[in-house]
């Protein structure tokens, strides 16, 4: 029978002994230094959040070359496995498990936003809408990228690899690829950012899932597949993607993948594409379900609806856990949640990122304000 209670352990695959079902999801917060070196409130930041079953960090760049937006963490140098190493420490000292999310740009970056001011690379030459994260705060319009050659995917592939190897460097207990969202895996899977007429573009299904297959075998011969990990968000509109019918890409995607062994995939479900019901069958590892993508906040009773459908064994939070440091503890006690501090989601102290109260502390400070 299946257990739908959301906070109960979790035991199976190569995940380990899991204390509840929550993932807390990856979430970009801008907490690192101008060469992408987490800073130091980082590793509070993930401290502060080890009673989720599993977190994944907000997207690093595995190289320069991927860089999306300013002062977002890179998995590179020796200064980035050195902070990244504080991050794990912190959150194993707590107690918890974390993976690093890998993530390219792509055509999401802008010459003002990039460590070396250089255009992004993408598929193909098309002009994201909206703009880039800049420095100090400046949002530059994007602008068009240099579509990639043969050599340019191969040296993305081998980031990729090159970035997991520093993330298991840096004590990551595996590594998530970021396939979802609009950045390079995605841009390589949908219809209007991959218009590529080779072999790696429009001539087939097979040709569309080529990258982000290479990529994922590519890691997961050099650090072992059961630390490896892939999001997707098929048919997922965000940031000017298209695709119209999703379904026999992401099919053809996980027949490549599913015997593998990975140690899970993190799907995106979406009102225009049922992806968890359409791609649960054909996944026989751990599925993470997320339903709060271009939605309300996930919910307790939505998160263990996801777990008693069958649809997915985990379900990961985002926004929830941004402003409640101790969101199973939140949700298991029934307490309110916390609002989150939007005027400083993507500002580079501690404000809006390590100073939202634990409920233990709210409780402490409610029976001190009565008894006074």
């Amino acid at each position: 029978m299946t257990n739908t209670d959301l906070l109960s352990p979790y035991s199976a695959g190569p995940l380990g002994l899991l204390p509840n079902r929550m993932v807390m999801a990856p979430m970009t917060r801008a907490r690192a230094a101008a060469d992408g070196t987490p800073l130091p409130v980082v590793a509070d930041h993930y401290a502060q959040r080890a009673s989720a079953g599993l977190i994944v960090t907000e997207g690093i760049w595995p190289s320069s070359r991927g860089q999306s937006g300013w002062r977002y963490p890179g998995l590179q140098t020796a200064a980035h496995i050195e902070g990244w190493r504080r991050v794990t420490d912190a959150v194993h000292a707590a107690g918890g498990r974390i993976y690093a999310q890998l993530m390219h740009g792509g055509r999401n970056g802008h010459p003002l936003a990039r460590i070396d001011g250089d255009l992004p690379l993408a598929p193909s030459a098309v002009t994201p809408p909206g703009h880039a994260h800049g420095p100090d705060g400046t949002k530059p319009d994007y602008v068009a990228p240099r579509e990639m050659t043969r050599d340019d995917i191969r040296t993305a592939v081998q980031d990729f690899v090159a970035a997991a190897r520093n993330a298991v460097a840096a004590g990551f207990d595996g590594v998530e690829l970021h396939g979802a969202n609009s950045y390079l895996i995605h841009q390589f899977l949908a219809d209007n950012t991959n218009l590529r007429d080779d072999e790696y573009g429009r001539g087939s299904v097979a040709d569309r899932i080529r990258f982000a297959v290479e990529v994922v075998r590519a890691v997961a011969d050099a650090i072992g597949a059961a630390r490896l990990g892939l999001r997707l968000s098929p048919g997922n509109p965000q940031f000017g993607m298209a695709e119209a019918d999703p379904g026999p890409v992401y099919r053809a995607l996980l027949d490549e993948i599913d015997g593998l062994g990975l140690a899970y995939l993190h799907l995106t479900d979406n009102d225009r594409y049922p992806a968890l019901a359409d791609l649960r069958p054909r996944w026989h590892g751990i599925l993470i379900g997320n339903v709060g993508e271009n939605g309300d906040p996930t919910t307790r009773e939505a998160g263990e609806a996801v777990l008693a459908s069958g649809l997915a064994d985990l379900v990961s939070y985002g926004r929830g856990f941004i402003s409640n440091p101790d969101l199973p503890a939140r949700l298991a006690a029934g307490a309110p949640l916390q609002e989150i501090d939007a005027a400083h989601l993507y500002t580079n102290g501690a404000r809006g990122y390590t100073d939202y109260p634990f409920l233990e502390r709210e409780l402490v400070s409610a029976q001190t304000s009565t008894s006074t």
